[in-house]
């Protein structure tokens, strides 16, 4: 049988509590096996109101057993299967053999096995609690989900709990540790799903052993947002810590419940409150844990307040979380972006290029002062002036500590052109920035203006070809031989290239290169032209990452406006998601964004067609295309954030991906996906990073010699072709209110039906709707209970919504 330890608490070195040897007189075991058959004699399980947990044996209040091939060790296990509802409870008491009381009083650890068939959220885990003697108090409850990941599928997983949580809890009252009768575990979250779980060895022990006290966590901050706290700590040091326990209080201090178990090295954490309530009134403190489970002196209590953002605000906010990611979480030596949040002293230069305007926004928006920003990027800038270079141009991604290239691939171990050309627009952006006559600000545009001249553009034609390459290596040379063919990702390098002083390409490469090869396409999808590209447009990171500095706007060349054809691009990722079409659990009006990212399996670039579309969807496609798609793009931070936070978002922002289908939130951020979120949430609210670069004096010349004209429609007469939908309140006793935010006039009609199918209320037909928010009362009575749909007709399609009157 597989069996698979796991550390699920996560506070570092506490781990060592997990060193037990073994030897029974140092353990209190409330249940190894039961000498009965089909139930366990000390158990007890009780249930009230709706929520349901099975009994068994002759008094039908024992917790059921369970033998053969799923046991963990011994002939049985305990099984517990529940239903948790709204206003019910359930408990099973696991007892050890006799009743008699255990003494708990001299140990550290509680812990126990569990398996499950289907594998189970930790969500939906129970609580846990212990039970004293007669006349003493039952502890305070603590969610399993606080010591442990999901519990994976058919895999025996051991849960671990410090007994500090229980001892050192600052409500505990009257509870003799000396003399615990049961562990018990009870209602956790009320689903109303019926779940099970395999328990085993349950037991606890002494793994620990004294060690010194740690002092109290200094300059404990915290802030209010929308739907979270984030808080913020002091590092500490001391060789002794085992990380900190977070406590929270939402009744003015009444009383605190743990609220989180950090590791050492934490020093930031994001709460996400939203579950307990909108605009809160809370309290915080903190502990640390040394590594034998004892709390130090709990710091200052802190009053915090969540309030209902406006989306100004909640924009703001997203900015400031993903600036943390090119801020707090750059590489400590060069200042360059890390990969990925597991990449170590990998960093990498596109988005190190991507952090550069992220660094750039921070000061706009007050994140740091104009004096830190520029700091920074003089420090990545001199990092990058001894790095390896090869013509010029660095490669995909380098060591932190010393500039070393580290190998992309097996044949890709020199020059990267495309992450220079991003990289170069993040320090050409900068250079327009910082223009103050100083000697810092003098020094740092000249460091810049070297760097740029010393890009060899015109090396990477392989010998003078009429297009450009991605890569060359002095081992391998153009081995790679990749072209720089669109419509993709890397228009910025062609113009970039034609528009360099030192190393040049013709500006005929731009065509003959760039769009010389299936770049146009004539075709429309959901209505919407693309003009350029794949079928649907691709993966929307191709309408990112070259317009993070390069304007779109208000221009076009030979083949297309780019703006309008993002917009379109937006559209239809954002249209194909809403029809979807394999029918992925989540898609929906604000639940949209397929690009490239991390996924369940593996990394795609996702996009919008049937062998790119695995349910995986990734908030950095539609927050990037906030300018093209602000309605739609809204919506989905919205709901990204508020519906889907306590999962989706943490210390540094979105995560990078989920996939509803198979339940799965990635624990990932990625630089390249982090940075187009931070900056085109700016070009939509102030086009700072558009007027930057497009300021830069080599850059009109460039576009002008491409054959860049004016183009006013990128910005008037392309409107966009959307519509929300919301009701409220649902359920839906006497009316419904339907709340419509229509961005482009619709011609609407409006019929309820049943489930069955069955037309039974016209609402409205061919209604008129011009752009703005529309809210529209609709009489229920009439209609009787049931669940209803509510369908509206437009000339796109139909948007359908249920609706449940009681």
């Amino acid at each position: 049988m597989k069996y698979h330890r796991l550390i699920s608490i996560i506070l570092g070195s506490v781990c060592l509590l997990l060193s037990y040897s073994g030897s029974l007189a140092q353990a209190a075991y409330f249940f190894q096996d039961s000498n009965t058959s089909g139930y366990y004699d000390s158990g007890l399980a009780f249930h009230s109101g709706q929520s349901d947990v099975e009994q068994a044996g002759p008094s039908g209040d024992k917790i059921p057993t369970v033998s053969g091939q799923n046991v963990f060790q011994g002939d049985n296990s305990l099984r517990i299967r529940w239903t948790s509802k709204p206003g019910g409870d359930w408990l099973a008491l696991v007892i050890a053999p006799g009743f008699p009381f255990q003494d708990l009083s001299q140990m550290d650890t509680i812990s126990f096995w569990v398996y499950s068939d289907s594998g189970l959220s930790k969500s939906l885990l129970p609580n846990i609690y212990l039970e004293g003697a007669p006349g003493t108090a039952k502890s305070n409850q603590y969610s399993l989900s606080l010591f442990s990941d999901d519990i994976p599928q058919a895999m025996w997983t051991e849960m671990v709990i410090p007994l500090s949580v229980f001892v050192n809890d600052p409500n505990q009252t009257n509870i003799d540790f000396s003399q615990i009768k049961a562990i018990i575990l009870g209602q956790g979250t009320a689903d109303g799903e019926p779940h099970s779980l395999l328990i085993d060895e349950v037991k606890a022990y002494n793994g620990g052993s004294a060690s010194q006290a740690v002092a109290s966590p200094s300059s404990f901050q915290a802030k209010g947002y929308d739907s979270h706290v984030f808080l913020s700590w002091a590092a500490n040091t001391e060789p002794h810590l085992g990380g900190y326990y977070l406590y929270q209080s939402v009744n003015n201090g009444a009383d605190f419940q743990l609220r989180k178990i950090l590791g050492p090295s934490d020093t930031i954490y994001s709460d996400f409150t939203r579950e307990q309530g909108n605009n809160l009134q809370l309290k915080y403190k903190i502990a640390a844990v040394n590594i034998a489970g004892q709390l130090s002196p709990f710091s200052s209590e802190l009053d915090v307040a969540t309030y209902d953002m406006t989306e100004d605000e909640l924009m703001t906010m997203v900015q400031e979380a993903s600036f943390r990611y090119f801020w707090e979480f750059a590489h400590p030596v060069s200042g360059m972006a890390r990969e990925r949040n597991t990449s170590g002293d990998l960093v990498t230069t596109g988005g190190s290029g991507f952090g550069v305007m992220a660094i750039i926004v921070g000061i706009e928006r007050g994140f740091i002062s104009r004096t830190q920003g520029r700091e920074r990027i003089q420090t990545m800038v001199s990092f990058l002036t001894t790095a390896d270079r090869f013509h010029g141009v660095w490669p995909h991604w380098m060591n932190g500590v010393n500039g070393e290239v580290i190998p992309f691939s097996q044949a890709d171990d020199g020059g990267d052109l495309v992450e220079t050309a991003f990289m170069i627009q993040g320090l050409l952006t900068a250079r327009q920035y910082f223009d103050q006559n100083t000697t810092e600000e003098s020094d740092l545009r000249q460091d810049i203006t070297q760097l740029w001249n010393e890009v060899e553009w015109d090396w990477y034609r392989q010998g003078g070809q009429d297009v450009l390459y991605w890569h060359w290596s002095p081992n391998v040379g153009w081995q790679m031989n990749h072209q720089l063919r669109g419509f993709n990702e890397v228009m910025i390098a062609y113009i970039l290239g034609v528009a360099s002083p030192t190393h040049a390409i013709p500006a005929s490469l731009y065509h003959d290169g760039w769009a010389g090869n299936n770049y146009q396409n004539a075709n429309s999808y959901f209505g919407y032209p693309i003009f350029v590209g794949p079928p649907l447009g691709g993966p929307l990171f191709f309408a990112h990452y070259s317009y993070l500095g390069f304007d779109p706007r208000g221009k076009r060349d030979a083949y297309a406006n780019y703006f309008i054809r993002n917009q379109h691009h937006s559209w239809i990722n954002w249209k194909y998601c809403f029809d979807n079409p394999k029918n992925y659990e989540g898609y929906s009006s604000s639940c949209w964004g397929l690009t490239a990212s991390d996924n369940p399996w593996g990394y795609l670039a996702h996009e919008p067609i049937p062998s790119r579309d695995n349910g995986t969807i990734t908030p950095t496609a539609a927050l990037g295309s906030m300018p093209y798609s602000p309605l739609p793009s809204m919506g989905a931070l919205k709901h990204f954030y508020r519906e889907l936070g306590d999962r989706l978002w943490g210390e540094m922002g979105f995560y990078d991906a989920f996939n509803l289908e198979e339940d799965w939130f990635a624990n990932s951020y990625l630089a390249i996906d982090q940075g187009p979120i931070i900056i085109m949430l700016e070009n939509h609210r102030t086009a700072l990073l558009w007027e930057l670069f497009m300021a830069t004096p080599e850059i009109q010349p460039a576009l002008s010699a491409i054959g860049f004209v004016s183009d006013n429609t990128s910005v008037e007469g392309v409107e966009e072709r959307g519509i929300e939908v919301e009701i409220y309140p649902n359920p839906a006793p006497e009316r419904i209110m339907i709340e419509l935010r229509v961005s482009e006039q619709q011609l609407l009609s409006i019929e309820v039906f049943t489930l069955q199918g069955k037309l039974v209320q016209k609402i409205q037909e061919n209604m008129n709707v011009p752009p703005g928010t529309h809210q529209i009362p609709i009489g229920t009575a009439e209609l009787g209970p049931g669940l209803y749909m509510l369908q509206l007709n437009t000339e796109s399609g139909s948007i359908i919504r249920k609706f449940l009157i009681p």
